[in-house]
């Protein structure tokens, strides 16, 4: 079994060049010992579990698809295709992979969630606001041709 305590994973801040998005994060899948770089499924696990932090007042990133949230405290409002929905400590959300969302604290003091993303090698996210699809790490057996052009990742976000 391997065993990390949250309280001692190292929070890393993010925040996009404007200012509207930010967030810290503890990688707790990377701490238990996921090896992000490789495509090597041995080394990877089946489904990521994230520490995020998201001070007053700030959207967690751009209205976008994938994965589940559970919050642990404080209060925000989730967005999602069919409107807005005010979350608080206790509450658990989930989205398909054609569901896009977005998380806001609303609150006064920080909210606090854990993130549940699986984990597969080609792991992608949908931003309908602009349009864009942001790939991750892919194989030459994937065998997925996106074709567009290459964009900053706040292009027609902020």
């Amino acid at each position: 079994m391997k065993k990390v305590n949250v309280n001692e994973i190292k929070e890393e801040p993010w925040q996009s060049p404007g200012g509207k998005y930010a967030a810290h994060f503890k990688g707790i899948s990377i701490a238990l010992g996921r090896d992000p770089e490789s495509l090597d499924l041995a080394k990877r696990h089946p489904f990521d579990l994230e520490w995020t932090r998201v001070p007053p007042g700030k959207h967690n990133f751009p209205f976008h698809a994938h994965s589940a949230a559970f919050v642990v405290s404080g209060r925000g409002s989730v967005r999602a295709k069919d409107g807005t929905t005010e979350v608080v400590a206790g509450d658990a959300f989930i989205f398909g992979p054609d569901e896009p969302h977005q998380i806001t604290n609303t609150g006064t003091e920080d909210l606090i969630y854990y993130v549940v993303a699986d984990n597969p090698i080609g792991e992608s996210a949908y931003y309908p606001d602009s349009g864009k699809w942001k790939v991750n790490k892919t194989s030459a057996a994937d065998r997925v041709v996106i074709k567009s052009h290459e964009m900053n990742y706040f292009d027609g976000e902020e």
